[in-house]
């Protein structure tokens, strides 16, 4: 799988559009994420209303790519009716890997913005884009045509691999 190997953080965008066929395809990607027992806590809002882009890029230092940004996907974990909550932030960042792997594929850029564990955070992005309240924002992925595309580093480090014979 190329992306994985091609994937970069990108913070700069062109000045076009994301088609809507990208992402859905996006969305597909992150649906298709594992979870412990199948729970599948996530809900998704997509953003491209520029006034909330716009505030979203001020509630944590280092967002202000999304006010940029032609879309930002805001993944949701689900509070109630998880089979096993105490994994759901583990099945949360899976979801958020499939959504850059399949921004890559698609041609485009994107980078993840922390956003949980911090209440504080949380509750902001949640007030500005209307989060329902059986919901708690896990990060934001502004992403769109990336304006420039850099080399992935090579970051394999075989002094961190122990074999056990």
């Amino acid at each position: 799988m190329d992306a994985i190997f091609t994937r970069t953080s990108v913070r700069s965008y062109e000045d076009k559009p994301v088609e809507q066929e990208k992402i859905e395809m996006i969305l597909r990607a992150a649906m298709a994420a594992p979870s412990s027992s199948n729970q599948q806590p996530w809900e998704f809002y997509i953003v491209t209303n520029r006034d909330m882009l716009e505030q979203l890029s001020k509630v944590k230092p280092f967002a202000e790519m999304t006010a940029k940004a032609p879309v930002a996907i805001v993944p949701c974990q689900r509070k109630n009716g998880l089979r096993t909550p105490i994994r759901a932030s583990i099945d949360m960042a899976i979801c958020a890997e499939n959504i850059l792997l399949e921004i890559e594929a698609q041609g485009l850029g994107g980078v993840m913005l922390g956003v949980a564990p911090d209440q504080a955070v949380m509750d902001k992005v949640g007030e500005i884009i209307h989060v329902r309240e059986d919901l708690e924002p896990f990060t934001i992925i502004p992403f769109g045509y990336p304006e420039k595309k850099h080399p992935q580093q090579d970051r394999f480090d075989e002094t961190r691999v122990h074999y056990i014979p």
